[in-house]
């Protein structure tokens, strides 16, 4: 195997266990944090737009500060692309990440147990999370790979479908759309599961799984 796809596969790897880690981070926001999307500002709008038509037990302050946070992230992450190559954007995209989900458990830790905590306080992980999801967005973005923009899964599997043999094609990529899907699936029920314990538990899990893929993003480029 050459450098190249040696590099080609580390990356498909670190995309997918972000978008894992990714699931994690969902199920904190919506189970954890009163019913937002930190990550997934498609499911984030419909929130609100739920909210404006009288829904009960959302909170639209909350959302709107998780898409203006991850906004504010994706700026960062455009600059951080433009001003950096490929690789030196994933490992520092992959670091500040980390970096702001060790901040949102540390706030975390502070707040309390899900659904009992300083609202005050639970403002600051959504913030921190949404800023997190929004830069490393900007990154994936800019690296085009198909079927892993790691936050949303709508297209992948519209891929996954339309590109069928059932739809007379030939399946292209299906073993990454399919990963892709199991792994949201297996981070979002992780992230259920280590929301029994506390909202810091799981927010440190991702911080050091971002921080993980950063070091082996980091060994990549020695090879």
């Amino acid at each position: 195997m050459n450098e190249a796809s040696r590099e080609n596969t580390g990356l498909i790897v670190v995309l997918l266990v972000m978008t894992a880690v990714t699931g994690i981070v969902d199920a904190v926001s919506y189970l954890g944090l009163g019913h937002v999307f930190t990550a997934n500002m498609t499911g984030n709008i419909v929130l609100m737009g739920f909210r404006l038509g009288g829904a009960s037990g959302i909170s639209f302050s909350r959302s709107v500060i998780a898409l203006f946070c991850f906004m504010l992230g994706a700026v960062a992450g455009g600059r951080m692309g433009r001003s950096l190559d490929s690789r030196q954007s994933r490992i520092s995209g992959l670091l500040v990440e980390a970096a702001l989900l060790f901040i949102a458990a540390g706030i975390s830790f502070k707040a309390g147990v899900p659904n009992d905590t300083n609202e005050a306080l639970l403002d600051g992980v959504v913030a921190s999370t949404a800023i997190a999801m929004g830069l490393r967005n900007a990154v994936v973005r800019k690296l085009g790979v198909a079927d892993l923009s790691t936050t949303v899964l709508t297209l992948t599997i519209a891929g996954l479908a339309a590109d069928s043999t059932f739809a007379g094609d030939s399946n292209p990529r299906w073993r990454r759309r399919c990963a892709a899907i199991v792994f949201m699936l297996a981070g979002a029920a992780t992230g259920a599961t280590l929301l029994r314990f506390s909202l810091t538990v799981p927010l440190l899990v991702c911080g050091a799984i971002a921080m993980a893929c950063a070091l082996i993003r980091f060994d990549t480029t020695q090879v």
